[in-house]
């Protein structure tokens, strides 16, 4: 077997592709000086509100500060208790604990890898202020069955969808299935920036107003500050380039479907847990993850032929010693530590060639 040279997220044949447009974007941009706010990201906060359906699109600096935002507006705050999943990126549970708060985990679904909704009502206390669950590699978490269970409480949603923009529930998008739907725009998302982005979603005129005052460090106008805020905005640059991107998404989330599925059906009779589409959703493939009891021998089998890997992620979060004191200890979450001990992404883009496909599933079918 040839050595060839596989990207594992290909953003250069993306740029490639859409170059003419974003030098343009771009340079209209630094010839307008206007680098903060103004028309191009009104007009990209338009263009994602009526993708998703939301009635608000907000912009800001990235996933991290949308869900720090979200729950900023929500008033979350110390003594109260955030459920979510252990099983996520830190940034979910990181803004919970940065606001004093405490995060209770709920472990996941063996199937989808996100939050089980029949695991979150005994989660449930008088302390309880919201539910954030995380819509995790592409796919939307089971939304009905965890507003059911807020709505008998009394507490809003947070989607995480910063994996799974353009991602379909039931027929409804990805970030308006909840209270505040939130996203990330970091370069290797399905909507990608060139630099750091994300955004907030809701169809609460209040909630929307209330975050577009804390992200500009709590202005109700120029220096008059209602709230406690941050520096929170979407840079005018991003916007342009979002901008772009966002009119070629839905041909790119067609390829990621189409790649998704002739890897699953490559895999089918390997030992590979590959992944499980929930019926009603669709997926962005943000990663395709499968999972493998082998996964350290595969993955060096994998690197030896030059074919890029990644864990997403080695270790749950009540694992984690930045968590330590929420008093978690091993065994807690069964599911997510075995799937954190199994899991590994294979390379996954829109770009990625039928050829490569090909490559890199009879390395593995080599190996296992």
């Amino acid at each position: 077997m040839s050595k060839r040279q596989i990207n594992f997220i290909d953003l250069q044949a993306q740029y490639q592709e859409y170059k003419g447009e974003l030098d343009t974007a771009v340079l209209e941009v630094m010839a307008s000086t206007q680098f903060i706010g103004g028309a191009v990201l009104q007009t990209l906060e338009a263009d994602l509100a009526a993708y998703t359906g939301a009635t608000h699109a907000i912009g800001c600096s990235s996933g991290t500060d949308a869900l720090l935002l979200a729950l900023m507006a929500l008033e979350i705050g110390p003594g109260d208790e955030v459920i979510t999943t252990p099983f996520t990126f830190i940034a979910t549970a990181e803004v919970i604990a940065l606001l004093g708060a405490k995060a209770v985990f709920v472990d996941i679904d063996v199937q989808t890898y996100n939050i089980d909704p029949a695991l979150i009502e005994a989660a449930v206390t008088d302390k309880t202020k919201a539910i954030l669950p995380v819509s995790l590699y592409g796919q939307c978490a089971d939304m009905d069955a965890i507003n059911a269970i807020a709505a008998k409480y009394a507490l809003p949603v947070i989607e995480d969808g910063c994996q799974s923009f353009g991602a379909t529930y039931k027929g409804k998008k990805s970030c308006n299935l909840s209270t505040i739907g939130c996203t990330s725009f970091f370069p290797s998302k399905p909507l990608g920036a060139y630099g750091d982005g994300g955004a907030l979603f809701t169809s609460d005129d209040m909630l929307a107003a209330k975050i577009r005052m804390l992200l500009n460090h709590g202005q109700n106008e120029r220096y008059k500050h209602a709230l406690i805020g941050i520096n929170g905005r979407l840079d005018t640059i991003q916007a342009a380039v979002l901008g772009v991107k966002l009119t070629h998404f839905d041909s790119e989330i067609s390829r990621r479907d189409h790649i998704g599925t002739r890897y699953t059906k490559l895999l089918d009779e390997t030992t590979l847990v590959t992944p499980h589409i929930a019926e009603g959703n669709s997926s962005v493939y943000a990663q395709y993850s499968v999972r493998s009891t082998r996964r350290e021998a595969l993955i060096a089998y994998l690197q030896k032929r030059d074919i890029p890997v990644a864990i997403h992620y080695p270790m749950p979060l009540h694992l984690q010693e930045a968590f330590a004191s929420l008093g978690y200890a091993k065994g807690d979450f069964p599911v997510s530590e075995k799937v954190s001990e199994e899991i590994l992404s294979l390379p996954m883009s829109p770009y990625l060639t039928p050829e490569d496909q090909d490559y890199i599933t009879t390395a593995i079918k080599e190996e296992l």
